[in-house]
């Protein structure tokens, strides 16, 4: 019985199989509840006495290297023979369904890359911040209505630490750090004190973009803006300017585009004016370049900031915010083929 033991030892160490299919018969042949090795161990009570802890051993053994054997030739070539190798039986037979991205994503992503063709970077900062960055440095007066609690989150009660209300922050952060020319662009979430409706919600997304550099005019603040629309809403696309306030920037303009929905002739969306803002802008007051360390006599930029929601809402014609942040899968599935 020792010598059958070995004799099987031998045949398996040089068995060679070249299919899954024989690799699989021999399994079943040496493994099996039926196999070689199973019928070894039900010849166990024929044993005499003084052998049984020899041949116990030796079996036990036997089926150690035929399971490494088996496993071995497995590893070599039967995932790759079989077209199942890869296949996870334990998941359900019922489609899986694929996710999609958002739509908030879909038009940052898209905002974010028009600019870089222009020569922008991506930068970003925090959404907690102090009163310097969002405000002070900015040329905010301690006077501003945007320091009310009516607009601002305040931290733990501490008029120095906010949730930011706008993006400009990350600018005068990286003004503050690096020499011109400064060439940014800053996507992120920003939070205000407001009552939630379908116009208006306490948080949503903005781009603002920052160019500082020598001789910089509103001249080519003018170019990028339109550049901007005509990519993000087509080449027919026309802006128009209008005077605007903004504490940092000096003059100010609100941008409007032709109606992308009527093309400028006047339907309810546009309020038949055939016009749609978009954006504000300007030119970098010099007061925020020396507050963040900046000859203004030797340098000059322009600023702008749009709301992503409101460039989404123009792209995809969404009526309500409150869509963008409730996670309804029926309303996401409609962008599955956005991207």
């Amino acid at each position: 019985m020792i010598e059958k033991i070995e004799a099987l030892l031998s045949e398996i160490e040089q068995l060679k199989v070249s299919s899954a299919d024989e690799l699989e018969a021999a399994r079943i042949k040496y493994l099996s509840k039926k196999g070689i090795i199973s019928a070894l161990m039900d010849d166990f009570r024929s044993i005499p006495a003084e052998q049984k802890r020899e041949w116990g051993m030796r079996v036990n053994d036997l089926k150690q290297k035929a399971n490494e054997k088996i496993q071995a030739l497995k590893e070599q070539f039967g995932n790759n023979d079989s077209p199942y190798a890869d296949a996870d039986l334990s998941r359900t037979a019922y489609p899986v369904p694929l996710g999609t991205r958002h739509p908030i994503s879909i038009i940052r992503e898209e905002i974010n890359d028009i600019f870089k063709r222009l020569g922008f970077s991506i930068v970003e900062g925090p959404e907690v911040e102090d009163d310097w960055h969002v405000f002070s440095s900015l040329n905010f007066a301690d006077d501003h209505p945007a320091r009310d609690m009516q607009d601002t989150f305040f931290i733990q009660n501490d008029p120095q630490i906010v949730l930011r209300t706008h993006t400009s922050s990350v600018q005068t952060r990286v003004m503050e750090k690096s020499e011109p020319p400064i060439r940014i662009i800053c996507p992120g979430r920003v939070y205000r004190n407001e009552a939630i409706s379908y116009r208006a919600h306490c948080f949503f997304h903005q781009v603002e973009a920052l160019y500082i550099d020598k001789d910089v005019s509103f001249a080519d603040l003018k170019q990028a803006l339109l550049f901007f629309a005509r990519e993000m809403f087509g080449e027919e696309t026309r802006i128009r300017l209008r005077p605007s306030y903004f504490p940092f920037t000096e003059p100010s303009a609100e941008m409007d585009i032709s109606c992308n929905i009527c093309g400028g002739k006047g339907c309810p969306f546009c309020k038949y004016t055939g016009w749609v803002e978009i954006l504000g802008c300007g030119m970098v007051d010099p007061n925020v370049l020396e507050n963040c360390g900046i000859d203004s006599n030797i340098y000059s930029g322009y600023a702008l900031g749009m709301g992503i929601e409101r460039i989404t809402n123009l792209k995809y014609q969404v009526k309500d915010l409150r869509m963008f942040s409730e996670n309804d899968v029926r309303f996401l599935e409609q962008f599955r083929s956005a991207h």
